[in-house]
């Protein structure tokens, strides 16, 4: 401010002595200098947000059709959001760039999961921390209320695959697991093997299960689970057609098998990762061994999410936003 006072004092002199000492010009000039000076941390800001957002900007994860896991989700980029930093900034006029807010928003993925085609998917994207417990149920009713009542107790959301000719006998079982908040998915009519049905066969058996799920839930399955993970293209095909995708897994427990608790556990928790689909059933195994799987996952940095979730292109900003970049 002292340099901008003497600067303008020197000037009114110099006006005066060359007789030009115009009060509008004078003015102008004065005014021209104090928006300068007003701008200049203004720009400094723009240059650091901007220098930031270079190196910090994480770019969108495009999907793809991988050789050995097929479809591949996208997952979409995290850049700075740098109009909304700057307006921050000025109405915060922080000291240093230290303390700078930045304000963070997703940057979506270009291409879709239909332009790819019918492929089927076996996990989500390897960069999302994120994880899907995918429980198929064909048979038996006794624990499945165990299975919701833990699920619940760790506000986990699961994702049921349900048998058609399930459903149509345990309507009100299946009625409580919607009830619960937990994603519904199509497991076929009668459990077949699906590479060895015709092409109508295949369509009916998807569409048996799809008329019961849109009466449960209101509205159409996204994704279909092929009894026995058993499929061929034909498959993968009538359910692409159907609007639906193929899912199988990436991680099994194996707990048709009735194993102890500990076997299921040594089985995911050490390979879990990032993306995950991880198959289980109603069985009394699994009601032992899911609490401890649930905590062993989470102690991996995972979160627990439904399998369109986890599948989604979706960031998972909670987390992503308590990071220090």
């Amino acid at each position: 401010m002292r340099i901008v006072k003497f600067t303008t004092v020197i000037l009114l002199m110099l006006f005066l002595v060359a007789g030009i000492a115009n009060s509008a010009a004078v003015a102008e000039y004065i005014t021209t200098l104090k928006m300068r000076q007003a701008l200049a941390p203004m720009v400094s800001w723009q240059e650091s947000v901007s220098k930031y957002a270079l190196n910090n900007n994480i770019s969108p994860i495009e999907p793809k059709v991988d050789k050995v896991w097929k479809l591949i989700p996208g997952y979409n980029g995290l850049v700075v959001d740098q109009q909304a930093t700057l307006e921050l900034l000025n109405e915060l006029k922080p000291k240093s760039t230290e303390e700078i807010i930045y304000i963070w928003k997703e940057e979506a993925v270009i291409t879709t999961l239909q332009s790819l085609g019918a492929q089927p998917i076996y996990r989500g994207n390897p960069a999302k921390p994120s994880t899907s417990l995918m429980i198929n149920v064909a048979w038996g009713t006794e624990y499945i209320e165990p299975i919701l009542k833990i699920l619940a107790e760790q506000q986990v959301k699961a994702t049921f695959f349900l048998d058609g000719s399930w459903l149509r006998n345990n309507l009100e079982t299946a009625k409580k697991i919607v009830a619960h908040g937990h994603e519904i998915g199509n497991h076929a009519y009668s459990h077949p093997r699906m590479s060895l049905l015709s092409d109508a066969r295949i369509r009916e058996e998807i569409l048996n299960t799809e008329e019961l799920l849109r009466d449960l839930t209101g509205h159409p399955s996204k994704y279909f689970a092929p009894p026995s993970g058993d499929f061929d293209q034909r498959v993968v095909d009538i359910a692409f057609d159907l609007e639906m995708y193929t899912v199988l897994w990436t991680l099994d427990t194996i707990d048709w098998q009735k194993p102890s608790p500990e076997t299921i556990i040594n089985r995911i928790i050490p390979k879990v990762s990032n993306g995950n689909l991880i198959l289980m059933h109603p069985t009394g195994s699994t009601v032992e061994a899911l609490p401890e799987l649930i905590r062993g996952i989470r102690e991996k940095g995972l979160i627990i999410l439904p399998v369109s979730e986890t599948l989604s292109s979706k960031r998972i900003l909670p987390v992503e936003q308590s990071i220090k970049f």
